[in-house]
C-alpha cells in the first residue's frame, strides 16, 4: 500500500471521528460487540494461521491469543460505563460557585503497530482498548507472520469500515509511509531498536507514543524457594512459544547454594512437560524464520549446555536448552535472548544480585522465587522493572485489573483494562464556573483588601 493510499483512509478516519461517530458509549459497546463476534467466527482459521506461522497449537493458541483478547474485550464491555463517565473533583475554595470535573476524551486518529510473536493478541489487546476509548485506529501486523496477518486483515473488514478500523499489510515500505503520517497516538509493540525509530519518527509530528519493548528480564531463585514449584514454573514461562515471549525469564539469577539443586529440577521439568524428544513434540512451536533460528543457534555454548541444545533446520525447532554456570560477558547475556535458550547464574548474596541487576537497563518484567516476605518485599521495592511475579512468571500480563507496560528501556505507557482505556484515552479537565457570583478580587484595579482575600485563599 502507499503513502497515498494510506494517508486517503486516514483522511477518511479523521473525517469519520469529527463527525462525533466513535463517541457515543452505546456504540462503542456494539462495535466491541462485533469484534466478539467476529473472533468467535474466525477462532478455526485464526489458530490455524498462529500454528502456519509459528506452530502454535490450538490450545495454546486459545490460552494465549485469543481467550487473552476474548477475556479483554469482556473486562471492556463490563466496566466501559464507567470508564467513560465524567468524574467530579473537589474545587477549591478561591473558584467558589464552580464545579470541576474531568471528562475522558478519545485521542483520535490512532495507529497500533504489533509484532510477530504473539501477533493476535498483540494486535487485538489494544485494538480492543482503542476502540472501547472512542477512537479511529490503523492496524500494522507484523510481515513475519503473515498468515495470522492475513486473518485479521479478513476479520477487520467483516467488522468494521475502514474509515473506523483498517488493516494495511506488508514491510518496511509500509511501515515507513504509515510513520510520515500524522496519527493523534503511537502504540508500539516490538524491539528497543525500532521503538527508537517510532519515537523519533513520532516526534517529527509532536505525536505521543506508547512503547512496549522489552530487555533482559531476571528470575531470582532466593535460597528459600521451593525449588521444584519454581522450575515447574520458570520452564512453562521461558518455553511457552519457544521463548518468544517479551515477558518470558531472559535469565535465571540463583543462589549458589541450590543452583546445582534447581538446574536438576528444571532437567526434571522440561522432560516432563516437553518430552524426552521436545523436536518431535506436535505441541512445541517453532522459530519465526531462519534469520532468528541462526541467531539463537549461535548463542549456544556446548560446554555449557545441561540439558537441550539440539535443533533442527526443516522444522526450525530448537530444543528447550538450559546454559548451566553462564556468566555475565557470555554472549548469550549480551541481548535478549527471545528463545528457548536458559542461562543460569550463581549470585553469593542477595544484595549483590540486586545491585548486579539495578547496574543494568530496566527489564520489563521481574520474577521472584522465595519463601521469604521480607526478600519479596526487598526485591519489589529495589528493582526498578514493569511489572512481574512472585513465585510464578508471566502471569500478571493477564490480570486486566491491573495495568501491563515497562518503563525506561523496556518501554513507556501501560494498557489492559482501565490503564489501556486511559492510554487511549485524553483526559480534560474542564471547570464550569455559575454565572450567578462572580467575587471581584481577581480583577484590576487591584486593592489591599483583595490581596488579603487572595492571601487567605491560595495558602
Amino acid at each position: 500500500m502507499t503513502e497515498t493510499e494510506i494517508q486517503k483512509i486516514l483522511d477518511s478516519q479523521r473525517d469519520f471521528f469529527r463527525s462525533g461517530s466513535t463517541l457515543d458509549v452505546k456504540g462503542r459497546q456494539e462495535s466491541l460487540a462485533r469484534l466478539k463476534k467476529g473472533i468467535l467466527k474466525y477462532e478455526g482459521k485464526i489458530h490455524e494461521a498462529l500454528e502456519t506461522d509459528l506452530g502454535k497449537s490450538s490450545f495454546e493458541s486459545y490460552m494465549c491469543e485469543t481467550g487473552m483478547v476474548l477475556s479483554e474485550i469482556t473486562y471492556m464491555q463490563r466496566h466501559l460505563g464507567g470508564f467513560a463517565r465524567e468524574r467530579r473533583v473537589p474545587t477549591p475554595l478561591a473558584q467558589f460557585h464552580s464545579r470541576s470535573f474531568q471528562k475522558p476524551s478519545p485521542y483520535g486518529q490512532v495507529l497500533i503497530m504489533s509484532p510477530w510473536n504473539y501477533p493476535f493478541l498483540l494486535t487485538l489487546d489494544p485494538l480492543v482498548d482503542a476502540l472501547a476509548a472512542g477512537n479511529t485506529v490503523i492496524l500494522k501486523p507484523s510481515a513475519y507472520s503473515p498468515h495470522t496477518s492475513s486473518v485479521i486483515k479478513d476479520l477487520i473488514g467483516e467488522c468494521f469500515p475502514k474509515e473506523h478500523v483498517a488493516v494495511v499489510t506488508g514491510g518496511r515500505a509500509e511501515n515507513t509511509s504509515l510513520l510520515s503520517c500524522r496519527f493523534d497516538l503511537i502504540f508500539f509493540t516490538g524491539s528497543q531498536s525500532v521503538g527508537r525509530e517510532v519515537m523519533r519518527r513520532a516526534a517529527e509530528h509532536l505525536t505521543p507514543v506508547i512503547l512496549e519493548l522489552g530487555g533482559k528480564s531476571p528470575c531470582i531463585v532466593e535460597k528459600s524457594a521451593d525449588l521444584s514449584l519454581a522450575a515447574r514454573r520458570i520452564v512453562f514461562g521461558k518455553f511457552l512459544n519457544c521463548g518468544q515471549t517479551c515477558v518470558a525469564p531472559d535469565y535465571i539469577y540463583c543462589d549458589r547454594a541450590v543452583k546445582e539443586d534447581l538446574v536438576k529440577e528444571l532437567k526434571r521439568q522440561i522432560r516432563k512437560q516437553y518430552g524426552e524428544f521436545p523436536l518431535e513434540n506436535p505441541n512445541y512451536g517453532k522459530i519465526i524464520n531462519e534469520k532468528h533460528f541462526d541467531r539463537l543457534c549461535s548463542l549456544i555454548e556446548e560446554k555449557k549446555t545441561a540439558w537441550g541444545g539440539r535443533s533442527c533446520r526443516e522444522t526450525l525447532k530448537i530444543e528447550p536448552t538450559v546454559l548451566n554456570n553462564a556468566a555475565w560477558e557470555d554472549r548469550v547475556m549480551q541481548e535478549e535472548i527471545f528463545g528457548p535458550i536458559l542461562p543460569v547464574l550463581a549470585y553469593d548474596s542477595l544484595q549483590g544480585a540486586l545491585e548486579e541487576i539495578n547496574a543494568r537497563p530496566h527489564p520489563l518484567a521481574l520474577y521472584l522465587f522465595t519463601r521469604s516476605k521480607k526478600a519479596a518485599a526487598r526485591v519489589t521495592s529495589c528493582c526498578g522493572f514493569g511489572g512481574g511475579c512472585i513465585n510464578d512468571t508471566i502471569i500478571h500480563l493477564a490480570t486486566s485489573g491491573m495495568g501491563f507496560g515497562g518503563f525506561g528501556e523496556s518501554g513507556m505507557g501501560a494498557y489492559h483494562g482501565k490503564a489501556g482505556f486511559d492510554a487511549f484515552s485524553h483526559t480534560k479537565s474542564i471547570v464550569d464556573k455559575k454565572m450567578w457570583l462572580d467575587l471581584p478580587m481577581r480583577y484590576q484595579p487591584y486593592r489591599a483588601l483583595y490581596e488579603k482575600l487572595i492571601r487567605f485563599f491560595l495558602r
